[in-house]
């Protein structure tokens, strides 16, 4: 993944209308600079899916991925859209959505991150990605910009956490959420491992109070673009008036030295995040511990065995 970038492209969107919001998608990605060819590209859409059943503002909106399947596909791409939800499948959650027959009839495929491959992280140790995230020419984040009550926002950076396939993310949780545990430095290293990718934040209609599933929706109207996640999150983080330190993920990015890292450091091609600035965007005071409750996960387990049995009967 190109973490060197330290251009973001940020503008105004006021809503899910198609017409606007498929020239904000434009605008965004003109602005990002010299984009490659995309004839015959495999594209793979990664939005965030994380489950339908608490409605659709947790879950990227359905106008945003559709809009950016068509921008991809009129520019010669062969494109894809993947997730590996909470609960179900990426397929299960886009026909909730109601996109599913949409992109399909577009000729867009989707993929439920069924096939996994380890591969060895930079600081050692193993993860399991999904191969459809791995094998693509370019991976697109899509992440809607959400508080969230492990990390104080959810935004490019955690959404990339997606492409770990099924209970494995549970697992990393579980096992390197602790108080000393390594999960931030451990999802910094993961991005190392995916392919080239762009970032689209669906800033449009925002979650916050809380989340990732149950906070309330925001009106921040932005569409956010960059082909660094980190250098997105920390552009975001001043127009929602955060401080890094509210967030202990871009704490670890600032530790680590990334690019994009710091403010002073971002190019913006279109509008500076002052114009963009909101004041009222909340986010927990006191953030939950990242490590799950090991019976929880153990709950989560055999439910998703139970699931399967009954598929296959």
């Amino acid at each position: 993944m190109q973490l060197d970038s330290r251009v973001v492209a940020l503008t105004s969107c006021a809503g899910y209308d198609s017409r606007e919001l498929a020239d904000c998608i434009d605008l965004v990605l003109s602005a990002l600079g010299s984009l490659p060819n995309f004839y015959s590209c495999d594209v793979l859409l990664k939005p965030n899916l994380i489950a339908v059943r608490y409605g659709s503002l947790p879950c990227t909106e359905a106008a945003f991925i559709m809009s950016t399947a068509r921008w991809f596909l009129d520019h010669g791409a062969r494109v894809s859209v993947g997730d590996s939800p909470v609960f179900g499948t990426a397929t299960t959650a886009l026909r909730a959505l109601g996109v599913a027959g949409k992109l399909t009839g577009m000729g867009v495929a989707i993929r439920d991150f069924s096939r996994v491959r380890k591969v060895t992280l930079p600081g050692g140790g193993k993860a399991g990605v999904a191969v459809a995230a791995l094998d693509c020419d370019l991976l697109v984040n899509l992440p809607r910009v959400k508080a969230h009550g492990q990390t104080g926002v959810t935004l490019a950076v955690k959404n990339c956490f997606g492409c770990l396939a099924g209970l494995r993310k549970p697992w990393w949780h579980m096992v390197y959420g602790g108080r000393h545990g390594s999960f931030c430095g451990r999802l910094l290293q993961l991005l190392e491992v995916l392919p080239d990718s762009l970032t689209l934040a669906d800033g449009i209609e925002a979650m916050h109070k809380t989340g990732p599933l149950h906070g309330e929706s925001y009106p921040l109207k932005i569409v956010a673009g960059s082909a660094n996640p980190v250098a997105l999150d920390r552009a975001l983080f001043e127009v929602l008036s955060l401080h890094p330190g509210q967030s202990p993920l871009m704490q670890e990015c600032i530790q680590a030295g990334l690019e994009g890292s710091l403010l002073s450091d971002l190019i913006f091609p279109l509008t500076a995040p002052g114009p963009l600035q909101v004041t009222d965007f909340c986010v927990p005071e006191v953030l939950s511990p990242i490590r799950f409750d090991p019976f929880r996960f153990m709950r989560r387990l055999v439910r998703r065995v139970m699931r399967k049995n009954v598929q296959r009967h």
